[in-house]
């Protein structure tokens, strides 16, 4: 208790957040109301505001990269990169996607082939993917890789801490601004790892419920976030090298293994059209979408409901991935740094979604009619899985590698929140990493508790939409961050690798 009372950013951010958690416990409805509201009010107001900054975000990191200032080294000019491309990229995967795209495999392409975001001349099938494509893509590690080009900058370069508010240090000499940057980017990333525990564990109950047709409950769930909570603790205990690194390498294996398996027993001529295609596709349509100009504009009902939302919701997890990421970085270039986050993930996620999204729209043409077997993005993969050799065994990878990713996700998340309130350190005290697991486990269960108390009202929902909320000051702390950098790097002196 004695450390929380003098740390300013530990009290003030576990403060906020249990204020708000006993806020939502006593007055669920009207809280629940009310972030609908605002929710809402921020998607249908900034949502365009948020695609040109996705776009700007995009063509930015671009230009930098393929530029002169791409060749500005994150640390000393003669220093090498701490890790391997295979584990900075299996790192950077795990931490900045994880399980969503297991939930999303076979439900978002197969949503968009039965309700095409706008007419087309494309297949149905390729306009789904290319969708798909678009709203998991450049944009999404675009806000990442901005996020980690700038904090990475900062502390590798200007020897700063690693925190946020770092970024703008010497523009704002405000004490308790840079602090309220600070605490907004702790309270957000809670607010993202309770969702995705939530979720996550929602989705491998389904799973388990599914493969061994039981009634599995409430005590699944919370004995599942428990064990998830532990083994993230664990890992983040570790630290980067031992814990963190291990684990993505464990979970990119044996997603690579289930994505193979699917290919080759698949049809993989049809696969391998399709994702050319809808790539090709997507690189020409990129900035019409992004803009949905014209032919290319879904309407606001649609972008609200998706791409509004997605970006939203990258948003809100750029800050905590992005210094994850540039916590890894130390020893690239920027041109290493942003055209590996842009093109490497990007592409690894187009050939995912092409694999499973191609074989079910061919099990739907088989079946002659879709009655929306993949409509419950909780259980579509393993009813997906249900038509291919080793059913049960697919199931149980799919089970294991959906644990494996909300670990590598919460203890990225508990190493950089460690980092923020143990002074902006590259390797934050075990104390600090202890205390921030507990207290995620631990709000944890005290929302999925509350959504099974309240079944009338849909509270993991609730926390998605918060994001949305949280999101907005990033978006605009965004422009003045990246303007506020882009002078520093135009000045300073050149720290090139030749």
């Amino acid at each position: 208790m004695n450390v929380i009372l003098k740390n300013q950013l530990l009290f003030l951010s576990l403060g906020i957040l249990l204020l708000f958690t006993l806020t939502v416990f006593f007055f669920t409805e009207a809280s629940y109301g009310a972030i609908e509201v605002l929710s809402l009010w921020v998607r249908n107001h900034f949502g365009y505001f948020y695609l040109c900054l996705g776009l700007g975000c995009v063509l930015l990191l671009l230009g930098i990269a393929l530029s002169p200032l791409g060749k500005v080294k994150l640390g000393k000019v003669d220093s090498k990169p701490e890790h391997s491309l295979w584990s900075w990229t299996a790192m950077l995967y795990s931490a900045g996607m994880g399980a969503g795209i297991l939930l999303r495999a076979v439900q978002e392409p197969v949503y968009m082939q039965q309700y095409p975001p706008y007419p087309s001349v494309l297949d149905a099938e390729i306009l789904a993917l290319e969708f798909t494509f678009y709203q998991w893509g450049f944009t999404a590690w675009a806000f990442y890789g901005l996020f980690a080009m700038v904090v990475g900058h900062a502390l590798f370069v200007g020897k700063k801490k690693v925190l946020v508010s770092a970024t703008i240090e010497g523009t704002i000499k405000n004490k308790w601004a840079r602090n309220g940057i600070d605490v907004m980017t702790m309270v957000t990333t809670v607010f993202g790892l309770i969702a995705a525990i939530g979720l996550g564990t929602t989705q491998i109950n389904g799973g388990l419920n599914h493969i061994f047709g039981s009634g599995f409950g409430l005590g699944t769930t919370l004995v599942l976030a428990t064990l998830i909570s532990a083994i993230a603790f664990y890992s983040a205990w570790q630290g980067v090298n031992r814990g963190i690194k291990t684990l993505s390498k464990i979970n990119i294996l044996l997603t690579l293994a289930l994505l193979i398996f699917i290919f080759v027993t698949s049809d993989m001529g049809a696969i391998l059209v399709a994702f050319s295609k809808a790539t090709l596709q997507y690189l020409f349509d990129f900035i019409p979408m992004s803009l949905a100009l014209n032919g290319y504009d879904p309407g606001l009902d649609f972008l609200t409901d998706w791409t509004f939302y997605y970006w939203a919701f990258w948003l809100a997890w750029a800050p905590f991935t992005g210094i994850f990421i540039a916590r890894i970085s130390k020893g690239r270039t920027l041109r290493q740094l942003l055209l590996g986050v842009l093109i490497i993930p990007s592409l690894g996620t187009f050939f995912w979604f092409s694999v499973f999204g191609t074989s079910a729209f061919q099990m739907i043409e088989v079946w002659g009619t879709y009655n929306n077997e993949f409509g419950n993005v909780f259980s579509s993969i393993f009813v997906f899985l249900e038509y291919y050799p080793m059913a049960g065994i697919l199931n149980i990878t799919t089970i294991i590698l959906l644990m494996g990713f909300l670990i590598t996700s919460v203890d990225s998340a508990v190493f950089v929140l460690s980092m923020f309130t143990d002074e902006g350190k590259k390797d934050p005290s075990k104390r600090h990493r202890l205390l921030w697991s507990v207290f995620i486990l631990l709000a944890t269960l005290a929302l999925i508790l509350l959504g099974n108390f309240r079944t009338d009202i849909d509270v993991l929902t609730a926390v998605q939409k918060l994001l949305v909320i949280t999101s907005l000051p990033f978006a605009f702390f965004i422009v003045a961050m990246t303007g506020i950098f882009m002078k520093r790097l135009l000045v300073a002196p050149p720290n090139i690798d030749a």
